[in-house]
């Protein structure tokens, strides 16, 4: 990966993750857990999003996180629906900002653009393409039904309360699992995650941007 295109990288990268996190915790503080503003999380700075490693993995195996917003259910009315939905805001976060790459990228391909200088939208044409994969990517990796993403707590929603025990051993063991995959991606190769995220990026892809 040579400097320009880790140039052309950094801004949507830095945009995806911090307004997946950032809808975290302004759909918690709507519902009237205080816990995200009070750790200065309720922010748009990268700063107070980015978690280093996790940024590192978006570069290498093109999946990856910030740090996690934090948020106490015990301020929810019903703890369990609004944990869902708390859940589902930063991939919808990332759905939204897909799609606004795709209207973009629409409208570059038709001469939208054109007045400017080719200095100029040729980068932004890149860097829209690029916003709109790394988008569907974040979104569709967070929603895999593993801990500690962002599925895994939408599924504990959706299970009926006799099924809520099956969980348990994933929250003790998700981290790891989903370590030990992305370890077996860069010694093998083969890209196990992007086997099951790039037909639904492919297809995402398509219908937004006619990509």
């Amino acid at each position: 990966m040579n400097l320009q295109t880790i140039i052309l990288l950094v801004p949507p990268i830095l945009l995806a993750l911090t307004f997946h996190e950032f809808m975290h915790g302004y759909t918690a503080y709507r519902f009237g857990d205080p816990t995200a503003k009070l750790a200065g999380r309720l922010t748009m700075n990268p700063l107070a999003h980015l978690d280093p490693f996790g940024t590192l993995m978006l570069f290498l195996v093109h999946f990856g996180w910030a740090k996690p917003v934090p948020v106490d259910p015990r301020y929810f009315k019903n703890p369990k629906r609004d944990m869902l939905v708390v859940a589902l805001a930063g991939p919808l976060a990332n759905m939204v900002l897909a799609l606004a790459s795709g209207l973009l990228l629409r409208l570059i391909k038709t001469g939208g653009l054109d007045f400017l200088m080719r200095a100029i939208w040729e980068p932004v044409y890149v860097m829209t393409i690029l916003s709109l994969q790394i988008n569907l990517a974040l979104a569709i990796f967070n929603l895999l039904p593993i801990p500690p993403l962002d599925g895994s707590k939408i599924l504990y929603g959706l299970l009926p309360r006799q099924y809520e025990h099956l969980i348990i051993p994933l929250e003790r063991y998700g981290g790891y699992i989903l370590m030990a995959i992305i370890v077996a991606e860069m010694i093998t190769k083969i890209s196990i995650l992007g086997g099951f995220i790039n037909p639904f990026v492919n297809f995402f892809s398509t219908i937004f941007g006619g990509v």
